[in-house]
């Protein structure tokens, strides 16, 4: 069983900083990988970057489907913990590990067969039979990274996540190593381009897997993870299921009007695309830090949850908020008073149009500020709602607001009011802005009664935390306080 949460604001906050910092450093170096790709494969050859890109794009957009199951061991696996069922933790990740590895499975041939896909969507035939090239290797490399997904989310839910971070760090520095290698054919290598990227992914996400298992298997033995692969208890893994699947479509939602916004930014000019890539690629920065510490707000509510701990759940969620409206702050601060330092980065110096991409990249970013505090407060109402394993609902309100406030305020915003790029961004700040009202108001919906709940039990049996956690004790996480089935989760 897991320490109790702390009593305090302070404490809390303390206690998520200390689970959320090292997973921010491990989303920021597995940020600094994809970058990392698309700079050398730039730096071989400007034209087959697009082909890459088209690639990895596609697989992006099937990892973030594939890794919501491992997303919904995660509070599962907290709660779980926090009750001392560990039978409960084992299920709980061998259903995600072999739920990934169907996934995987299944997506395979969409991946291996994708050039026609890509011609039929309308890209350049060259760019198609260039993502095709990539893909029919990279496709290889989801099996390893669903289940480095799976092992990041169980030592998550276990509250130690440095070795998530130095592991991410050190995959990083491979990744970039085997690129040199590979792609420009150095140290004896043969040249490879854009399949030797391919061939550098597939190894940097494998190479990674026995270091978590080891670490994992030494560090947890009682668990039994590893051994556990034999058993599939049903009843788990349907719950795994109906609370990962919502949490992938969730995420390849938001990706996707993202990606629309992208594809209507090409539709105003080549120059507002590129300060548009600019100014993204600055805010996904800024956004590691709040997915670090919403991930931690997770594993601290779905552990309150298993010590029935009812003022743990709200106060952690508050300080959790905290911290991230604080980042907000800094944030908000840097890219209205700095925007040009840090655009100039990613701006060649002797290139002729860098003045008007500063500028245009410039009120993009001040619109990215606009909408710092909506981001943080949707992304923490997600989070703290998988916490609360209510996953259904969140992600109805999420497909609404992205894609029935989101992308149609983009396109009228920027062709019909003529606002241009700046509309599409102004666009997505209604977007974020309506999902973070409604999953705000459904976590609290959900919480507050909840909250009354697990304190009529807490005083029923205010001695005995896995007996009074029904839902971590049968190990199947399919019962608990009823959030799925009263709630509509």
């Amino acid at each position: 069983m897991s320490e109790p949460l702390a009593r305090s604001y302070a404490g809390h906050i303390i206690a998520t900083l200390k689970l959320g910092l090292p997973l921010v450093g491990g989303h920021i170096a597995q940020f600094a990988i994809t970058l990392t790709d698309a700079m050398m494969i730039g730096w071989y050859d400007i034209t087959a970057l697009a082909g890459m890109i088209l690639g990895a794009t596609l697989f992006l957009l099937i990892f973030l489907v594939g890794s919501g199951f491992a997303s919904a061991a995660m509070p599962m696996s907290a709660e779980a913990n926090a009750a001392g069922a560990e039978i409960g933790v084992r299920r709980a990740t061998v259903s995600s590990f072999w739920l990934s590895i169907g996934f995987a499975a299944l997506t395979l041939p969409l991946m291996l067969f994708s050039g026609d896909l890509f011609r039929t969507l309308g890209q350049e035939p060259g760019n198609a039979d260039l993502a095709q090239v990539y893909l029919r290797i990279a496709a290889w490399g989801m099996f390893p990274a669903l289940i480095v997904m799976v092992l990041r989310t169980y030592l998550s839910a276990m509250e130690t996540t440095q070795v998530i971070f130095w592991t991410t760090l050190l995959m990083a520095f491979v990744n970039a190593g085997l690129n040199w290698v590979l792609i420009f054919g150095n140290l004896g290598a043969p040249e490879l381009g854009v399949e030797g990227a391919a061939i550098a992914s597939v190894i940097t996400h494998s190479i990674s897997i026995p270091f978590l298992v080891v670490y994992a298997s030494r560090k947890f033995r009682s668990h039994r993870i590893i051994s556990g692969l034999r058993e599939f208890d049903v009843p788990t893994s349907r719950r795994v299921f109906s609370l990962g699947l919502p949490i992938g479509l969730t995420s390849l939602a938001e990706m996707g009007m993202f990606s629309v916004g992208t594809l209507m930014m090409g539709l105003v000019g080549t120059l507002s695309l590129s300060a548009h890539a600019i100014a993204q690629l600055i805010s996904a920065t800024t956004f590691m830090i709040h997915l670090g510490v919403s991930q931690a707000a997770t594993v601290r509510v779905g552990k309150a949850l298993g010590n029935n701990d009812a003022e743990g759940m709200r106060d952690g969620a508050i300080a959790a908020m905290i911290i991230a409206y604080i980042w907000v702050g800094l944030t908000v601060f840097v890219l209205v008073v700095y925007p040009d330092p840090l655009i100039s980065l990613f701006v060649d110096a002797a290139e002729p149009a860098r003045d008007q991409v500063i500028a245009v990249a410039t009120m993009f970013l001040l619109v990215a500020a606009a909408f710092q505090f909506a981001d943080a407060s949707q992304l923490m109402g997600l989070s703290l709602l998988r916490g609360l394993q209510d996953t259904r609902i969140p992600m109805i309100l999420a497909v609404i607001s992205y894609w029935v406030v989101g992308v149609p305020a983009s396109y009228f915003l920027a062709f019909k009011v003529e606002l241009g790029g700046t509309g599409i961004w102004w666009g997505q700040v209604a977007a974020l802005s309506v999902a973070a009202l409604l999953l705000q108001a459904r976590f609290w919906w959900v919480m507050l009664p909840l909250q009354a709940k697990v304190s009529n039990v807490a005083t029923i049996d205010p001695d005995t935390t896995a007996a009074a956690s029904p839902r971590a004790a049968e190990l199947g996480p399919t019962q608990g306080f009823g959030i799925a089935s009263s709630q509509g989760g």
